[in-house]
């Protein structure tokens, strides 16, 4: 039976992250965030975790800066192939690290910090995908093209047979390893992130939220690739191959 998901709107109690820290990775996938990669990934070291960066064929000065951090793993992709992609690539070397991979977005919007909550909401009797839910977008700065898109996503991901969610595009996430590796995603961009919740709960997997902050850097100084028409087509496509999918599913019990 499929589990229903949990939104922990609260966390009073946090258990012992130190054990479960051992056992983690962090992801960031990166391309063409020279501005801010080389903080993502100082903070990210801070925590006394694996940080694993992935650059998915950046064409600026962001593998030359990763390469001056000691600590730091980078792999390189010759040619961009897309978030989801760079996301596969990197829990593949996670999971020789660990069973665990903690995913960072490179634009620095999120408090590195937080993943520690996200660790602290992984449970001893489950294997989860933890989902850090940005709170306060509006306050925070963050593109209407954002917040419109979440709403979208998340009514979508719902009709498409995954889970009710807060943020379903939240990239700051906690992965099982290796059971997300057994999920066939097809998608390889930013759809990769939606399809994958869709899915882990066809496979019976929990997805949990639990808030964390967010902060989104001034429009001048914010590096987007999103591109309105391209991506609403490949969201478009994603997401119809999922509803049909889960039509047929239906049709068949």
């Amino acid at each position: 039976m499929v589990k229903q998901l949990i939104f922990m709107t609260d966390i009073t109690t946090k258990p012992p992250h130190l054990d479960k820290k051992r056992r983690c990775a962090i992801v960031i996938p990166v391309y063409n965030h020279g501005a801010t990669i080389a903080k993502v990934v100082k903070d990210s070291l801070k925590l006394g975790i694996p940080v694993i960066v992935v650059d998915d064929g950046s064409t600026d000065l962001t593998h030359e800066k990763v390469k001056q951090i000691k600590g730091a793993k980078i792999i390189r992709h010759r040619q961009n192939q897309g978030k989801g992609a760079a996301l596969l690539t990197g829990f593949f070397a996670a999971s020789k690290l660990g069973c665990w991979a903690i995913t960072i977005d490179a634009d620095g919007q999120h408090c590195v910090e937080d993943a520690l909550k996200l660790i602290d909401g992984i449970s001893n009797l489950q294997r989860p995908i933890v989902v850090g839910t940005r709170k306060e977008m509006l306050c925070a700065g963050a593109p209407w093209t954002s917040r419109m898109g979440r709403i979208f996503s998340n009514f979508w991901v719902t009709l498409a047979g995954g889970p009710k969610m807060s943020d379903s595009q939240s990239g700051f996430r906690a992965y099982p390893l290796p059971e997300i590796l057994n999920i066939d995603v097809r998608s390889r961009r930013f759809q990769f992130e939606v399809e994958i919740i869709v899915l882990a709960k066809r496979a019976g997997i929990p997805i949990i939220e639990i808030p964390i902050t967010v902060n989104y850097p001034s429009p001048d100084k914010r590096v987007s690739h999103f591109r309105p028409f391209i991506d609403f087509l490949r969201n478009s496509q994603t997401f119809t191959r999922l509803i049909v999918e889960n039509i047929l599913a239906f049709l068949k019990k």
